[in-house]
């Protein structure tokens, strides 16, 4: 562990909300030309977009992934600015990842934001609305191999390995109640666990998602020329679980997989905490602060400039 260094970490989507990044936005110019700059690239106003009563867009895949990316930016660039707050490690949870890379230097935001709404647009195009859907399963000391294993012959994946206390299924809907009981059967016997259907449009990380795979691909073979491998080191990879390399051939492929393969997040957090025990979570919601505290580690999450004021 190396000392005086600080990691960051950005949640993922479903952390949306109207007025996200206001704060912000209103008393700092670097967030504002932040928010000018993922519009410049997208060709539609984000600010708007995340600070609308009216929150419906907001909540579609395709917008809410880089509209929660250039808050999250915007977030990050005020700090810097305001705190001198310079992270030396860097991950995100799922659509987080992006924001890492950004985070990093090693993707520009006006390259991530055009990812990132492409890969929500193909993410939902993956199956038809109300097919697919995810479902938390909370309990005591999972073992996510072997739920795996008790799910293998149902349309249904493990999705998101977050902690010894949670983990994420996903596939098809139909297939739902079934799972639950497979759950209850990959349990050691007493064991008492909760099973939470997620509020989401496509069964996200799962083999639903492997139909897009090579037109996400293709996206990102465009923005190779941009990226710089040699700062995605820094930066934890959802698919792997380990720190990225700097071979773009294996970040672009772990990019590509991660669509439809496991986020190891707490695998991630443990790469984060091999360097250093100072985490900071930035973005509009804090459910990665509830990871960190099952390894008994105080992740300090900044959702609004208030926050900061307190911890920074």
């Amino acid at each position: 562990m190396e000392k005086g260094l600080a990691a960051v970490v950005f949640p993922g989507q479903g952390t949306q909300r109207p007025g996200m990044g206001k704060d912000f936005y209103d008393q700092l110019s670097v967030c504002r030309e932040t928010y000018e700059e993922a519009s410049d690239a997208l060709g539609w106003d984000v600010a708007a977009l995340c600070f609308d009563e009216d929150e419906d867009d907001l909540h579609l895949t395709a917008f809410s992934q880089p509209c929660i990316l250039a808050t999250e930016i915007a977030m990050l660039r005020g700090l810097t600015e305001r705190y001198g707050f310079f992270p030396s490690f860097f991950g995100g949870h799922s659509l987080g990842e992006f924001t890492a890379l950004v985070a990093a230097d090693a993707l520009p935001l006006s390259e991530a934001v055009k990812i990132v709404h492409r890969r929500g647009q193909l993410m939902q195009e993956a199956m038809p609305p109300g097919r697919g859907t995810m479902a938390a399963v909370i309990s005591e000391n999972l073992d996510s191999a072997r739920l795996s294993r008790h799910l293998q012959d149902l349309p249904v994946d493990v999705a998101n390995v977050n902690s010894d206390h949670q983990v994420v299924i996903s596939g098809a809907t139909e297939a739902m109640p079934n799972a639950a009981v497979r759950v209850q059967e990959s349990l050691t016997e007493g064991q008492t666990f909760r099973f939470v259907p997620l509020h989401v449009s496509a069964p996200f990380h799962s083999r639903f998602m492997r139909p897009v795979e090579a037109q996400f691909e293709e996206v990102l073979r465009d923005a190779e020329k941009n990226l710089n491998a040699h700062n995605a080191r820094l930066v934890t990879s959802n698919y792997t679980g380990n720190f990225h390399s700097d071979r773009r051939p294996d970040i672009f492929n772990n990019l590509v997989r991660q669509v439809s393969g496991v986020v190891r997040w707490k695998d991630n957090m443990r790469r984060l905490l091999a360097k250093t025990n100072v985490i900071y979570e930035v973005g509009p919601g804090r459910p990665l602060r509830d990871f960190f505290k099952t390894l008994n580690v105080n992740c300090l999450s900044i959702t609004s400039l208030k926050s900061a004021e307190r911890i920074l």
